[in-house]
């Protein structure tokens, strides 16, 4: 699953270097609580950093990346990054002014993130470690802690494949919560799957039925 999770440059101690475009500061930081229950362990990115440094893009958008990161290492904190933004980009100059002004907020780190890589817990996800560290965006809106799926990944996500492997509502309501859904709306249409399977003739297959309903949801969420 392509995974976002996003803090506040408050949080994140961002430094900007005068008017050269260089800055700095925690893309990630490890122990904490968000609010979907996930924690990222210490040495979460240590496999993925020794394969090359992440992109820079803006609000995630991989059209063009607008400066690059020089340096992403953890250390006992989180993950720390130092960047530069590219001289003469339009969009570049642009984010460095608002991130000086204070209206640009937050940066988000992006990669993907594969079963095996975190440990389910009743308060929610250990992560251990991130299988690929694609990208670090500033973002415009930033919530801390938050977790957030690129809905334009969800046509990626081999979901006839982990289908199977739910074996409670819970864990139907985890994968989609992970295709972008919010936890209410997962929660809702797993209820109301319920609702309608509990209800009809008990010689159906209620698991075929119930991946066809998911499967839909999922379509029209990527189309």
């Amino acid at each position: 699953m392509l995974l976002h999770k996003t803090l506040s440059l408050s949080d994140v101690s961002l430094k900007m270097e005068g008017e050269t475009g260089k800055f700095s500061g925690y893309a990630s930081v490890f122990g904490g609580v968000d609010s979907y229950g996930d924690t990222i362990a210490k040495g979460a990115f240590a496999e993925t950093l020794k394969a090359g440094t992440p992109k820079m893009f803006f609000n995630h958008a991989w059209d063009m990346p607008i400066g690059k990161w020089t340096l992403a290492k953890e250390d006992d904190h989180g993950l720390f990054v130092e960047g530069e933004l590219t001289p003469g980009l339009g969009l570049a100059s642009d984010v460095g002014a608002a991130m000086k002004h204070g209206t640009l907020d937050g940066l988000s780190i992006g990669g993907m993130l594969k079963k095996g890589d975190f440990e389910e817990t009743k308060a929610g996800r250990l992560i251990y470690k991130w299988s690929s560290l694609m990208e670090v965006s500033p973002v415009v809106f930033p919530a801390d802690g938050a977790a957030r799926i690129d809905l334009s990944s969800v046509k990626s996500i081999d979901f006839e494949a982990l289908l199977p492997e739910c074996k409670t509502e819970r864990d139907i309501e985890r994968l989609l919560r992970d295709a972008g859904l919010g936890k209410w709306e997962a929660m809702a249409i797993v209820s109301r799957a319920k609702a309608i399977f509990d209800g009809r003739d008990a010689q159906e297959s209620a698991d075929a039925k119930t991946t066809a309903l998911i499967l839909e949801r999922l379509q029209k969420l990527s189309a």
